[in-house]
This record gives C-alpha cells, sequence and structure tokens, in this order.
C-alpha cells in the first residue's frame, strides 16, 4: 500500500489536471508571475498617485492643496537646512548601521553553520529567532530600559566607579537600536550562503599553506558575497525607511526621513510635502541599492555565485 503523502500527491495532481488541463500549460509561467505583478502594480499605482501628489503646495487659507502643479516642495526639501540634515541623517545611519550589522551578523552566522556542536547550534538558533516574537516596538522601550540613566547599564557601570552615561535620545541611541533590530535579518540572509560553501573548500585551501586569514579573505568572502550583498541591501532599506527606532529611542530630535513623512501628514496636514518626502526617500534608497548592484553586480544574487563556487573549487 502506497504511504499515505504519496496518496496526497496524487490526488493534488488529478485535481490540478481537473483545474489546469495540460494544454493550458504553457500559461504556468505566466500564472506564477501574476500575484507578483499585481502587487506591482498596485506599488506602481500608489508611487504615481503620491507623486501626482507632491506637485501640489497645500494652501494655507483652505488647508487643502492648490490644483496649480509646481515643484515648490521638492524646491523646500532642497533648500531648508532642515529638511537636508534629516536626509543625511538617515543615510549616514543606514550606512553605519548596515556596516556594523555585516561585522556583528557575519561570524555569527559562520559559527551557526561551522559549529560541529548540536546543542550550541540549537542555542544560536533560539536567540536568533527569539527577537521575532517581540515587536519593534517592544524592542526599543526595552532598549529605554536597558540604556536609561536608572537602567542597566548605568547600574554596571556604577559597579566598576564609571559616571552615568546617556544613550537614550541619542543619534547613538538609535543606531545602536537599529542594529539589534536589523542582525537576525543579516543572519538570516548570510547563513544561506555560507552553508553553500563546501567545509572542503576551506580545507583544502588550509591543507596547501594558507592561514585561516588568508583562507577567509580569500576563499570565504568572496564565495560569501551573494550573502554579504543580499543582507546589505535588505539591512539597508529597512533602516533607511525605519519610523519606530528613531521615534521612540531618538526622542524627537533624531528624527529620519520616515518620521519627517509621517509629521507632514498629522502634524502638518500638508499630504503634498509628505508626499515629496516619500518620493525623495524611494528614489534615494532606490539609487542606493542600484549603486550597490552596480558596483557588485547583480549576478552576485543569481548564478553567479554558482560561478564563483566552481571558481574556488
Amino acid at each position: 500500500m502506497r504511504p499515505l503523502g504519496l496518496r496526497l500527491l496524487d490526488f493534488a495532481e488529478t485535481l490540478r489536471a481537473g483545474i489546469f488541463p495540460a494544454r493550458l500549460s504553457g500559461w504556468t509561467p505566466y500564472l506564477y508571475l501574476l500575484p507578483a505583478t499585481l502587487v506591482t502594480g498596485i506599488l506602481a499605482i500608489g508611487l504615481a498617485e503620491m507623486a501626482e501628489t507632491s506637485l501640489h503646495v497645500l494652501d494655507r487659507a483652505t488647508f487643502r492643496l492648490d490644483p496649480a502643479y509646481t515643484t515648490a516642495n521638492y524646491a523646500a526639501i532642497f533648500g531648508k537646512p532642515v529638511y537636508l540634515r534629516i536626509i543625511l541623517k538617515t543615510g549616514l545611519a543606514a550606512l553605519l548601521v548596515t556596516l556594523l550589522t555585516l561585522l556583528l551578523a557575519f561570524p555569527y552566522a559562520y559559527l551557526l553553520v561551522r559549529t560541529p556542536h548540536p546543542r550550541l547550534r540549537r542555542l544560536l538558533l533560539v536567540a536568533l529567532f527569539l527577537p521575532f516574537l517581540l515587536g519593534q516596538v517592544i524592542r526599543a522601550y526595552g532598549w529605554l530600559i536597558v540604556l536609561g540613566k536608572q537602567g542597566l547599564l548605568n547600574a554596571a557601570l556604577a559597579l566598576v566607579g564609571l559616571g552615568p552615561v546617556s544613550l537614550i535620545y541619542t543619534y547613538g541611541g538609535v543606531v545602536l537600536g537599529l542594529v539589534q533590530y536589523m542582525l537576525p535579518f543579516a543572519v538570516l540572509l548570510l547563513a544561506p550562503a555560507l552553508t553553500a560553501i563546501p567545509r572542503e573548500v576551506e580545507l583544502a585551501s588550509e591543507s596547501l599553506g594558507a592561514s585561516p586569514r588568508r583562507t577567509f579573505r580569500h576563499i570565504v568572502l568572496p564565495l560569501a558575497r551573494p550573502g554579504l550583498v543580499a543582507a546589505g541591501v535588505v539591512v539597508f532599506t529597512l533602516t533607511v525607511t525605519d519610523f519606530a527606532m528613531p521615534e521612540i529611542m531618538g526622542g524627537g530630535a533624531n528624527d529620519f526621513i520616515a518620521n519627517a513623512i509621517y509629521d507632514a501628514f498629522f502634524q502638518l496636514s500638508d499630504p503634498g510635502m509628505g508626499a515629496a518626502l516619500g518620493i525623495v526617500l524611494t528614489v534615494f534608497a532606490s539609487l542606493i541599492v542600484a549603486l550597490a548592484f552596480l558596483l557588485v553586480g547583480v549576478a552576485a544574487l543569481g548564478h553567479g555565485a554558482q560561478q564563483d563556487m566552481r571558481a574556488g573549487s
């Protein structure tokens, strides 16, 4: 008697054949693309609507958008120092968070993949997935407790005779909170790339006289490039568009572009300016990601990784 799993697969195949006959199999790839196309289309429509809204300024007399088209909102963004500072702060924080996160995530992912001890691997996995059980807002308030004047950090410093350090409501505190928030995402993207590197490649390099440092630099790091690129892009885009961590840990003095967008819509009641800031954020993040792909090559995320693997072998 066939196993239950195989019988269920046969039933699913029979059901599929009845719903989707073989003569329509040529449309299968397009059907697979349909959900992604719909989502992309909705996003494109939303961006087009936002771009159109950004070309209208707020009439302060009526608090409605002026029907006339103008680029005054963009001129205000790039002409007022406050908006330029917010853009620079956001970009710098995104770069810092990306670099620090990759520096911390790479050894974590490498140990997770290469450790021969099952208990240590399980411990690392639990520590990796545990933060996902808590929302970003809860983690941000947790950092406020840890970094506050009466928090755990200052309590530990007091034991060794050091004065209190204030990291909450500071730029550094926002970066620290974002690094902790982004770390699990980076590890999850790096682990498959490191798993795809055969252990035998590293052993062969060491057997030929290469030191662990040279093996890491010339073997592991180049072959892990797809994971590094993917993790860097994801961490950067999530950071540059983040709202909760700068809002809670920044204390209103370290806003990112997302916070400025929120203020424009809900504090200033100026949807034109908010939409213009949204377009600037979208273009800014897209240009950085495009530049990253231009520097490392789009193939680093696809079949190029397999070619690198064959070359390393």
